[in-house]
């Protein structure tokens, strides 16, 4: 019997030669070569998963998914190696399996299994990653490949990636692979097909083209070569003002998102503030209560109507609104009207409120996040410009405020019920003498303020955790808004949204979150030293 070192030394040989004939004459790929390169010892195994990923790109498809079957063994520890080939199981420890190349029925009983190290495991994921690129049956199984190749780019062969790119139906996966195709040529022998890929790179431009083309600094031919120093300088130049405009645009939107946010749980704190003089502070829990109501659309469709919940957001904004405007209205028929005209009792009422309804939501249903579908408008997103990519939630979110602000005017300034608030709201006991119904009218009211914090806990379900404790971080961020803004003023309550939102995510990243509200608290504090009556002065009659 032959030895079996040197038997797996020839194999490696007659293995390395077919990888090498491949390209140019297309010659048959040993099977029996690479099974007995995987059932040698660490260096052979290296030796034979690596061959592997250089021939990939020009291996026929069958031969492709030979060699997924057996690293798939190799790595689950399925594969036994005996003296006339290796063996392929069903699960480890099987009496018996197939022959890898043979596919015979063999017995396995006194085989040997093959124990990968961490350098061997490294090449068979770097094998199977680019088999799985090649052979996957769907881009989520080839872009799952693709991701082990990303880590260990500088071991795959440009043909690898060409091919998958040439073959890739999916848009998307497609630019990905043509992304990491550049940047595998980054690595070439060839200097002008290197220039030219700098130039592909810095024309994709996003942090992670940055971080490649920064480490081309490194590399000998920045030293030495004029011509590709140049290509790697300007190439970093044209990122660099890329991604820092792209940077700039994602701080944008992120502002514009928090401010959308903002000023749904500030509109009706305006409307109750500047109607009634009442200090809410139970609105940061209608927030929540609307978060809930959404979870209970979500759950009823899901058991009624499965077909129909990726609908669950739209059909949960009318129910939002109608469930939290009648708590509102219940609260305020019981306890606020008692107490105007004594602001410390109604804030100290309305504590009570938010606790009440906090330890409600906490014995009922749980303290435990909720967990809520994403139907695909809230899913995902797009990539717009360098590293800034506009999500579909926080499209949503701005969308969704756009919508409110327009019906919100809509009623104010166009219905009886919008004429009747704004004229209470300038003199009530006027409006009174003329006959306006006051306390109706502020029951209405509360009711308004209260479903419109209804609707940002609509909002709130695709961006944020919805718990029973979510409503008290927006309580002084909405405070802060309707003050700034101008007590009773909707436009005011709308721009001070965008500048207090705008501020907390430009500050964040540099001071941090909580200095970040600090800043902005004690920027407002000082604004209001100078102008006591926010940014829009509510007219009012003496």
């Amino acid at each position: 019997m032959a030895d079996p070192g040197r038997r797996a030394i020839l194999a490696l040989w007659s293995l390395a030669l077919a990888c090498l004939a491949l390209p140019a004459t297309a010659a048959p790929f040993d099977r029996a070569a690479l099974a007995a390169a995987l059932c040698g010892d660490g260096a052979a195994q290296v030796r034979g998963a690596e061959g592997l990923v250089q021939a990939g790109g020009a291996l026929p498809g069958d031969d492709l998914a030979f060699a997924g079957r057996i690293l798939g063994a190799l790595a689950e520890r399925r594969l036994s190696c005996t003296a006339e080939g290796a063996v392929l199981l069903d699960r480890p420890g099987a009496p018996e399996g197939r022959d890898a190349v043979t596919d015979a029925v063999r017995p396995a009983a006194e085989a040997r299994a093959p124990v990968l190290g961490l350098r061997q495991r490294a090449a068979v994921e770097t094998a199977r990653g680019m088999i799985g690129l090649l052979t996957g049956p769907d881009p989520a199984a080839r872009a799952a490949g693709l991701a082990v190749l990303e880590r260990r780019i500088a071991t795959v062969p440009e043909a690898v990636f060409d091919r998958a790119r040439d073959a890739e139906t999916d848009p998307g996966l497609k630019s990905t692979i043509a992304g990491l195709a550049q940047a595998a040529a980054l690595s070439s022998a060839d200097p002008a097909r290197r220039v030219a890929a700098i130039g592909a790179v810095a024309a994709s431009p996003s942090g992670t083209a940055r971080a490649r083309l920064a480490a081309l600094k490194g590399d000998p031919a920045y030293a030495t070569d004029p011509a590709f120093r140049a290509a790697v300088d300007a190439g970093l130049a044209r990122v660099g003002r890329a991604v820092a405009i792209g940077d700039a645009l994602a701080v944008v939107y992120n502002g514009l998102s928090f401010a959308s946010i903002l000023f749904m749980a500030a509109a009706g704190l305006a409307i109750i503030f500047g109607l009634m003089g009442v200090i809410n502070l139970a609105q940061g829990e209608f927030i929540m209560l609307g978060a809930y109501a959404t979870y209970g659309v979500q759950e009823a469709l899901r058991r009624f109507a499965p077909g129909l919940l990726d609908l669950y957001l739209v059909a949960a904004i009318p129910v939002a609104f109608g469930a939290v405007a009648l708590v509102g209205i219940v609260v305020e028929a019981l306890i606020l009207r008692h107490l105007y005209r004594r602001p410390l009792m109604s804030l100290l009422a309305t504590w009570a409120v938010s606790l009440f309804l906090v330890n409600l939501i906490r014995v009922t249903v749980g303290t435990q996040n909720l967990q809520f579908a994403m139907p695909a408008y809230v899913s995902g997103g797009v990539p717009l410009y360098a590293d800034f990519v506009v999500t579909w939630n926080r499209l949503f979110a701005i969308g969704f405020a756009v919508v409110t602000l327009a019906l919100t005017l809509l009623i104010l300034r166009r219905t009886p019920l919008g004429l009747d608030i704004r004229a209470v709201t300038q003199n009530r006991d006027m409006a009174a003498c003329l006959g306006l119904p006051t306390r109706r009218v502020d029951r209405l009211a509360f009711g308004l303020g209260s479903g419109l914090a209804g609707l940002a806990g609509v909002a709130l379900c695709p961006i944020y955790s919805v718990n029973p404790g979510m409503g008290s971080g927006f309580i002084i961020d909405s405070f802060m808004v309707v003050v700034l803004g101008g007590v009773g003023s909707l436009a005011g309550t709308l721009v001070a949204a965008l500048g207090v939102g705008g501020a907390n995510v430009l500050l964040e990243p540099i001071s941090g979150a909580v200095a970040a509200k600090v800043i902005v608290l004690v920027g407002i504090i000082l604004f209001l030293q100078r102008r006591p009556e926010g940014l829009f002065a509510f007219r009012r009659r003496r």
